[in-house]
């Protein structure tokens, strides 16, 4: 499988509580509608949690801020990727997104990528 990894920061114009609804209840059920036009198998959303932990981890490595969260969408393979990206359906589905995206997300500080999954264990 292919899978798209967004690691995510919210806008600063944007508080906590209101970027993870935004992300859960509007933005998630957006993606939710378009799956089938961009060919997406399945999407998952992970919410940072745990600010002290991550503070104290943060600081014990010298690390950079955590993000606010992550999203990682699946193909099942790199041809339903390239169907669903370059259909006039998919084409008009990532441009709602991306137009949906821009509400919550500081595209700056953010970062995206796509993967191919090794499984250790």
């Amino acid at each position: 499988m292919i899978k798209l990894v967004y690691c995510l920061r919210k806008r600063d114009d944007i508080n906590s509580d209101a970027f993870y609804r935004y992300w859960r209840e509007e933005h998630g059920p957006l993606v939710k509608s378009v799956a089938t036009a961009i060919g997406a198998c399945r999407y998952v959303q992970s919410h940072t949690v745990l600010p002290q932990l991550n503070a104290l981890m943060v600081e014990s490595r010298g690390l950079l801020d955590p993000y606010d969260g992550m999203t990682e969408v699946w193909w099942q393979d790199s041809a339903a990727l390239e169907i669903g990206m370059s259909s006039p359906e998919g084409i008009d589905a990532q441009a709602r997104l991306i137009e949906d995206e821009a509400r919550f997300i500081d595209f700056s500080r953010s970062r995206i990528f796509m993967t191919e999954e090794h499984q250790i264990f």
